[in-house]
């Protein structure tokens, strides 16, 4: 009779025995030594070990340290200079992109105490400038607008008075002048008042004189125009040069 032989029991009868098969380690430690161990012999890579570590003593010269919570001043300014963060807010030097802009001692002072590089804080001004300024320029131009609008309708004695008239101002200055000189004209109750004195009297009169900003309370009426087409007057709205056109109109037209 035979019986089964059980598992393992060619091992007692002296055939051949598997090694048992070790699992992979999972230690990084391990894992790491392995990495400079040569494959063959088993033994250190003393070369391999050496490139790796001529390697992160390269990386470590360009590394910054960031200070913690407890690091002292010196810590904390030495990872600032590293930044490229000037020792103080008069290190900023900013390109202003805007002509009503101007460098903020005090913004910058802010700016410098929460860390901002050179960079970032030009950026801040640049957005500044992007952003910021139309909406305050819209918002200055709408109060303007409302003012001005308010005041002539008192000149000319009320709504429904105002609303005949400024159609009639439309129809003739789109008529008579240059599409510019008429759009500046109408933008500001200075303007308006100026082009119906000129209506009233059917055509502008022109007047020669000198077109210069400086001379222009002696100026004819072209030469107020050609004024008017300069961006300080109708873009960015210049106080000397407005008062100056205003003059200008009231010299020419006392009774208007």
């Amino acid at each position: 009779m035979t019986y089964p032989t059980p598992p393992g029991a060619a091992g007692l009868a002296g055939g051949p025995v598997a090694s048992p098969v070790r699992p992979a380690s999972s230690s990084p430690r391990e894992a790491l030594a392995a990495r400079f161990r040569d494959p063959a012999t088993g033994r250190l890579d003393v070369g391999a070990l050496l490139a790796a570590y001529e390697d992160l003593a390269r990386r470590a010269q360009s590394m910054v340290i960031v200070p913690g919570p407890d690091a002292d001043d010196t810590a904390r300014a030495r990872f600032r200079r590293a930044m490229g963060i000037p020792d103080d807010p008069g290190g900023y030097r900013v390109t202003i992109r805007h002509p009503r802009l101007g460098v903020d001692t005090k913004v910058n002072r802010r700016l410098h105490a929460a860390g901002f590089t050179p960079q970032q804080v030009q950026v801040v001004y640049d957005l500044a400038a992007e952003r910021v300024m139309p909406v305050i320029e819209a918002m200055s131009a709408g109060h303007r607008a409302d003012t001005d609008l308010s005041a002539l309708v008192r000149h000319f004695g009320g709504e429904d008075r105002w609303s005949r008239v400024s159609r009639q101002l439309s129809s003739w200055g789109k008529a008579h002048l240059p599409r510019d000189v008429y759009r500046a004209l109408a933008s500001s109750r200075e303007g308006v008042l100026a082009l119906y004195r000129m209506m009233a009297e059917g055509e502008p009169g022109l007047v020669a004189g000198d077109a210069g900003v400086g001379a222009a309370a002696g100026a004819g009426e072209d030469d107020l125009k050609a004024l008017m087409r300069d961006p300080r007057y109708w873009k960015h709205r210049d106080p000397a040069v407005l008062r100056r056109v205003a003059e200008g109109f009231r010299r020419l037209y006392p009774d208007g």
